[in-house]
């Protein structure tokens, strides 16, 4: 028995705060209606309505009790730590992220960040805001730095992890894996287990954080593993902010333990105006958008209308299924 209504008698709500996912759908020519929402407040108010949700972090698991008709959730975001999935499980709703959907975008963002931090481009654009033509250094320690022949270590390698370690090949750097699963990955150089993640870290001049949160990954980067480091390596965040022990990165970075961090994720988001992160002259901090791109609403749109199409036809196997 198929799980949702018919699709002319199915009601979507599409829940970001930006993202225009309900005209893309419209564009589409399904049937189902649809509704919008641009904040919590919001899709409290019309979730009753809806039997499938498209949302990220706009929703709350305590949504769940007003949803009687709620039975799908396509994530728009491909992390999905945010979804109670055995609470999901035990009232009936199926969940499937859109993993894939960003990795592209992720990786390269990864990569700018790599690079941005090695050719010092967020100094040169504060010099730019002040007008100063910085004169040249003398001190070699304090040049931009090369990548050809560098450590590059990857901590997941998924889609994301496995593209970034793509896209960094032809820079000439020497890439690390750091990856549970065993077995051949011609993508890096070498790949090590979680438990040599100190061994690949005292390696690194680069670390990038491309793994899921998992209970495992949370605060996997934490005083222990920072003190692996060299002073002169940098790290890189495209994962999730609680991966990282932020107070124990903020004092590394502050006492000249770690050289430079490129952050896209942070404990609490929007990141706080209090917060250290802010001023430091060798962070880069983005606003959790590597992700965005302009063609991420097709993209999911993509993933939900297959979804919709398995569940249509009482399908279990859902495309990148989780609950």
């Amino acid at each position: 028995m198929p799980l949702l209504p018919p699709p002319d008698a199915l009601t979507i709500a599409f829940a970001h705060q930006a993202y225009g996912l309900a005209a893309e759908f419209a564009g589409r020519g399904h049937p189902a209606r649809a509704i919008e929402a641009r904040s919590v407040d919001d899709l409290r108010a019309r979730i009753a309505e809806a039997d499938v949700i498209v949302a990220s972090g706009l929703w709350r698991n305590d949504m769940i009790e007003a949803a009687p008709r709620l039975r799908f959730i396509q994530s728009v975001s491909a992390g999905t730590d945010q979804f109670d999935k055995p609470r999901l499980a035990r009232a009936g709703i199926r969940l499937a992220s859109a993993q894939g959907a960003n990795e592209r975008a992720v990786a390269e963002h990864a990569m700018a960040l790599i690079l941005g931090l090695q050719r010092q481009l967020h100094l040169a654009r504060d010099h730019q805001t002040a007008r100063h033509w910085r004169p040249m250094i003398g001190d070699r320690t304090a040049r931009e730095e090369e990548s050809g022949g560098k450590t590059l270590v990857v901590v997941g390698l998924g889609r994301i992890g496995l593209r970034l370690a793509t896209l960094a090949r032809p820079f000439g750097f020497r890439l690390l894996g750091v990856r549970r699963r065993p077995g051949p990955c011609p993508e890096v150089d070498a790949l090590l287990p979680p438990e040599r993640l100190h061994e690949a870290l005292a390696q690194a001049d680069i670390v990038a954080l491309t793994c899921p949160l998992t209970p495992e990954t949370e605060g996997l980067i934490d005083a222990s593993a920072l003190a692996a480091l060299r002073p002169t390596s940098l790290l890189v965040n495209v994962a999730r902010g609680r991966v990282v022990d932020e107070p124990a990165l903020i004092a590394a970075l502050g006492e000249g333990r770690l050289a430079g961090a490129g952050l896209d994720c942070v404990h609490e988001e929007p990141l706080p105006p209090d917060s250290p992160l802010w001023a430091m002259p060798n962070v880069i901090v983005t606003p959790h958008s590597a992700g965005e791109t302009r063609a991420y609403e097709t993209s999911v749109i993509d993933i939900l209308l297959d979804n919709l199409g398995r569940l249509a036809h009482g399908e279990t196997e859902l495309r990148n299924g989780l609950v």
